[in-house]
C-alpha cells in the first residue's frame, strides 16, 4: 500500500498540471516552461506506473490514449442536440425577430448574444462531480457516437473541474462545444502530412473531424484540436436562466470560451455585430461560417419551443461563401525540402474574398485523380479566411470535350530525377540532395541546430550562397574560401573567419548527426541515431538492403524503402563522394564518438541552460561515452548535469543524494 505523502504528492502533481493546461491552453498564458512541465509530467507518470492504483480518470496521464478501439458505442444525449434555422440578411433576422416577438412578447425587452459559429465538429461532455466520464459526437441530435478516448488527448478539455478556485461543480454536467483546428495549425498540418507523403485535409473541420472519429486515440493525440465550449445541456442542480451567465459560468470553471461572443441589448444591435462580423472574421485563426443570434433568457428560449429540430430561440446568420468558379488553365507541382511533389492549380486570375487568385492548392494527386479534376475545367475555389484558397472540384456539366486528364510525371519538373512512390502512400517525390528546388531548403536544414548546427549559418545564408553560384549542393559548403565570401554583400574578414571556423568545427559532430542531415525522408533524429549505430558508417549504412533495415525496431517497409532509394540516386552518391573528399566521413567508432566508453551503464539527467553546449551537444556527448540520458530523476540517476537556471531537477536530486556535476565535472569523468 503506498504511503501518504506519495498519495498527497499524486495528487499535487495532477492539481499542478491541470492548472498549467489551462493556462497554457485555455488562458494563452504560460506560468511555468515546457521543460518544468515535461518534469512534472514525467514524475506524475513515473508515480502512477509504481502505483497504478493511485491512477485516476481526470488524470493529465490519461489523456496521450491507449490502443486502438474496433468501434464507437452509441450514447444516447441527455436532451436534444439541436441543430439551427438560418438567416443570410439583415432582412431575415429581422423577419426572425418579429415572428418570435408573436409568440411571447418578452422577446422584444430581451438582450441577446451573439457568438461565433465555428466551423468544426460539436461534441458533447459528461461530468460527474466534476470529472469528465464520457464525450461524445452530435450524431442525430439524440444518439452520438462516444469518442471519449480521443476527447482526452484535447488538451484545452479540462478532465476535472473547476480547474482552479474553490467553487462547487454539479453533480451532474452536460457541456455542448465545438472543436476545431486554428488556421495556422492546420496549415502546418497539412504541410507535415504532406512532406511525409500521408493524405491531406480539403479544410480543417475536416480535419478536426478526421481527428476525433480516429480508432487510434494515438493519432488524435498528434493533432492540433482546440475547442470551445458555449451551453450546458443538462445539470443537476439547474441554475442557469441567461445564455450570457452560462459563458461566464463555463469560462469560471475552467472551459475554453470564446472571448469574441458579446452581448447585445436589442436587435438593431445584433444586426451591426453580425455585419462587423462578415469583415472581421478574415483575421481570425479560426474558421467560422457565420454568427449565432440567440435570446439571452433561457426561460423565454424554452418557452418559445422547437420548430423540427430547430429552436425558435436561435439562429444562424450565415455569410455568404467565399467561393467563386474560374477555369483550370494547368497544374503545376511545387518540390518541397523533403521532396515531395504538389499539385497545385494555375487558374485564370478570379477575385474571390476581396482578393484576386491566380493559384490555389490541389492538396495532392490523389484528389486531383479521385475528383477527376483536368486542365481546362471550370473549377468551383474557395478562400476561407486568410488560408491559401484551395479548389473543391471541377464542375463537369461545363465540360466541352477540350479538357485533358492530368497525368502526374515519372520525373521531378526541376531535376529531372525518377520519382518515387511508395504502397499505400499518396505523394510522389524526388530524392535528389541537389536538387534545384529543394537545395535552399535542403541546406537550411543540413545546418540546422538538429544537424550539424553551425553557427550563423540560417536561411538567408543559405539562400544568398545558393543564388550567388557557390553553393549546388551542401557538400559545397566545405569548399567555401575566404576570397568567394568576401565578395557577397555584408561579409567582412571577421565574420568570415567566425563562418569558416563554424562550418570546420561542424565536421566533428558525430554520425548520427551527418545522417540526419541527409534529409532522407522519414529519417529523423530517432530514426538516424538507429541507423548510425546500426550499422556504425555510411559506407555500411549505403549497402543496406531493406530487410536488413527493417530489422531495425521502428523502421518500417516505406522509411527502409526511402533509405535504399536515397543511397542509390547517383547524384546523391555525388554529394557523399564529396562529403568524404572534404574529410567529414564521421563513423561510431572515431576517437570523437567514443573515446573510452567509461559512461557506459550510466545514467545522467540534464538541467539548466549549459555553458557553451545546446542539449542535443550534451546528449551525443554522454551517449557517445556510452553513457544514457535520462528524462527524469530517480533512484537509478548516477549524475545530474546542471547548467543556468536549474529546473526542479536540481531539487529532488540533493533529496535523493544524486551527484550533481557541470559541463566541465562531465569532462573530467572520461578522461
Amino acid at each position: 500500500m503506498q504511503s501518504s505523502a506519495i498519495t498527497v504528492r499524486v495528487a499535487q502533481l495532477r492539481h499542478e498540471l491541470q492548472l498549467h493546461n489551462y493556462l497554457y491552453y485555455v488562458m494563452q498564458s504560460p506560468s511555468i516552461s515546457d521543460s518544468d512541465f515535461d518534469e512534472l509530467f514525467k514524475e506524475l507518470q513515473d508515480l502512477e506506473s509504481q502505483y497504478p492504483e493511485l491512477i485516476e480518470e481526470d488524470s493529465p496521464t490519461q489523456r496521450v490514449g491507449g490502443y486502438p478501439s474496433d468501434k464507437f458505442d452509441k450514447v444516447d444525449h441527455p436532451n436534444p442536440i439541436l441543430s439551427l434555422s438560418k438567416v443570410n440578411s439583415p432582412a431575415d433576422t429581422e423577419a426572425w425577430f418579429a415572428r418570435i416577438s408573436k409568440l411571447d412578447g418578452r422577446v422584444m425587452s430581451n438582450k441577446f448574444v451573439v457568438e461565433p459559429k465555428i466551423d468544426g465538429l460539436t461534441v458533447v461532455l459528461h461530468y460527474e462531480n466534476g470529472v469528465f466520464t464520457r464525450g461524445c459526437t452530435r450524431g442525430d441530435g439524440h444518439v452520438g457516437e462516444d469518442i471519449t478516448r480521443n476527447l482526452r488527448t484535447v488538451r484545452s478539455l479540462p478532465l476535472r473541474v473547476p480547474v482552479k478556485g474553490s467553487m462547487d461543480a454539479p453533480s451532474t454536467l452536460v457541456v455542448r462545444g465545438e472543436a476545431f483546428i486554428p488556421n495556422q495549425s492546420f496549415y502546418d498540418l497539412n504541410n507535415k502530412l504532406g512532406a511525409n507523403g500521408e493524405r491531406t485535409y480539403i479544410n480543417a473541420r475536416n480535419a478536426a473531424s478526421g481527428a476525433l472519429r480516429q480508432l487510434d486515440p494515438r493519432v488524435t493525440a498528434s493533432r492540433p484540436i482546440a475547442l470551445f465550449c458555449y451551453e450546458v445541456v443538462a445539470s443537476d442542480p439547474q441554475f442557469l436562466n441567461s445564455q450570457w451567465d452560462t459563458l461566464t459560468y463555463l469560462r469560471e470553471l475552467g472551459f475554453p470560451v470564446s472571448d469574441d461572443s458579446v452581448l447585445c441589448n436589442n436587435m438593431r444591435d445584433v444586426i451591426d455585430r453580425c455585419q462587423m462580423w462578415s469583415d472581421k472574421r478574415k483575421g481570425l485563426d479560426y474558421e467560422i461560417d457565420g454568427v449565432v443570434i440567440k435570446i439571452d433568457d433561457l426561460d423565454v428560449m424554452a418557452n418559445l419551443g422547437v420548430v423540427g429540430k430547430d429552436p425558435r430561440g436561435a439562429v444562424a446568420y450565415k455569410f455568404a461563401e467565399d467561393q467563386v468558379t474560374t477555369r483550370l488553365v494547368d497544374i503545376g507541382l511545387n518540390v518541397g525540402r523533403t521532396g515531395v511533389l504538389t499539385p497545385y492549380a494555375v487558374l485564370q486570375p478570379v477575385k474571390v474574398g476581396g482578393v484576386i487568385v491566380k493559384q490555389a492548392t490541389l492538396h495532392n494527386l490523389d484528389f486531383v485523380r479521385d475528383k477527376d479534376i483536368r486542365v481546362g475545367d471550370h473549377v468551383l475555389i474557395k478562400r476561407a479566411g486568410e488560408v491559401i484558397p484551395y479548389v473543391i472540384g471541377s464542375l463537369e456539366l461545363e465540360r466541352d470535350g477540350s479538357e485533358v486528364p492530368y497525368d502526374p510525371p515519372d520525373k521531378c519538373p526541376s531535376c529531372g530525377t525518377a520519382v518515387h512512390r511508395f504502397t499505400n502512400e499518396v505523394a510522389i517525390y524526388c530524392a535528389n540532395i541537389a536538387c534545384p528546388a529543394q537545395i535552399v531548403r535542403n541546406l537550411e536544414h543540413f545546418v540546422s541546430r538538429s544537424t550539424l548546427e553551425i553557427d550563423g549559418f540560417g536561411k538567408g545564408l543559405a539562400k544568398q550562397l545558393v543564388e550567388a553560384g557557390l553553393v549546388k549542393d551542401v557538400a559545397d559548403i566545405f569548399s567555401l574560401d575566404k576570397t568567394s565570401l568576401l565578395e557577397l554583400e555584408g561579409f567582412a574578414h571577421k565574420k568570415v573567419s567566425s563562418l569558416l571556423t563554424a562550418i570546420a568545427e561542424s565536421k566533428k559532430k558525430p554520425l548520427s548527426r551527418l545522417v540526419e542531415a541527409l534529409g532522407v525522408r522519414g529519417v529523423g533524429s530517432v530514426a538516424s541515431a538507429s541507423l548510425a549505430s546500426a550499422f556504425g558508417s555510411l559506407d555500411a549504412l549505403g549497402e543496406a538492403t531493406t530487410e536488413e533495415l527493417q530489422e531495425i525496431e521502428g523502421l518500417g517497409p516505406n522509411i527502409a524503402n526511402a533509405v535504399v532509394e536515397w543511397f542509390d540516386e547517383p547524384t546523391n552518391r555525388r554529394v557523399l563522394d564529396k562529403l568524404q573528399a572534404a574529410g567529414f566521413w564521421p563513423t561510431l567508432n572515431d576517437s570523437h564518438n567514443n573515446i573510452s566508453g567509461v559512461l557506459t551503464g550510466m545514467t545522467i539527467v540534464i538541467t539548466g541552460t549549459l555553458q557553451g553546449w545546446s542539449r542535443k551537444d550534451a546528449v551525443d556527448y554522454i551517449e557517445s561515452h556510452g553513457g544514457s540520458v535520462g528524462k527524469s530523476i530517480t533512484s537509478n540517476t548516477n549524475y545530474l548535469l546542471v547548467g543556468d537556471r536549474p529546473g526542479s531537477k536540481l531539487d529532488r536530486a540533493l533529496n535523493l543524494g544524486i551527484t550533481v556535476i557541470d559541463v566541465n565535472s562531465l569532462k573530467d569523468l572520461v578522461k
